[in-house]
C-alpha cells in the first residue's frame, strides 16, 4: 500500500478567509471520499495547533498500489477538487511512501 500525504498552507489576509479557505479544503476533498477506485481511505485533517510554521490542512489518502495513486492524480473527482481551491494554496509540500505489515519494522 502506499500513503500519500500532502500539507497546505492557505491564502487568507484575515481569519476569516483562512477559516473559510479551511472549510473549502475539507469540503472539496471529503467529496472525493468513495470516488477514487483504490483509494482505501482518506482523511483531511485542519491544523488546531496555532503555530505560525504549521500547515493550515492536511491529507492523508492509502491507496491499495503505486498505480491506484498514479490514477488518482488524473481522476475526474481529483481534477475537480484541484479546480474548486483554485489558487487558495500558497504552498504544497507532499510525502507519498509505503505502508505495510509493521509488526516486522525494525527497532
Amino acid at each position: 500500500m502506499i500513503r500519500h500525504v500532502v500539507m497546505w498552507k492557505l491564502r487568507g489576509d484575515s481569519p476569516v478567509e483562512r477559516e473559510a479557505a479551511r472549510r473549502l479544503v475539507k469540503t472539496s476533498v471529503e467529496a472525493m471520499e468513495g470516488e477514487i477506485p483504490g483509494m482505501l481511505s482518506i482523511e483531511l485533517g485542519l491544523d488546531t495547533s496555532g503555530v505560525d510554521y504549521a500547515c493550515d490542512a492536511v491529507l492523508v489518502a492509502d491507496f491499495e498500489s503505486q498505480s491506484a495513486l498514479d490514477g488518482y492524480a488524473t481522476h475526474p473527482a481529483h481534477l475537480r477538487m484541484k479546480a474548486a481551491l483554485g489558487d487558495i494554496r500558497v504552498a504544497r509540500f507532499q510525502v507519498d511512501y509505503e505502508i505495510g505489515d509493521t509488526r516486522h519494522a525494525h527497532s
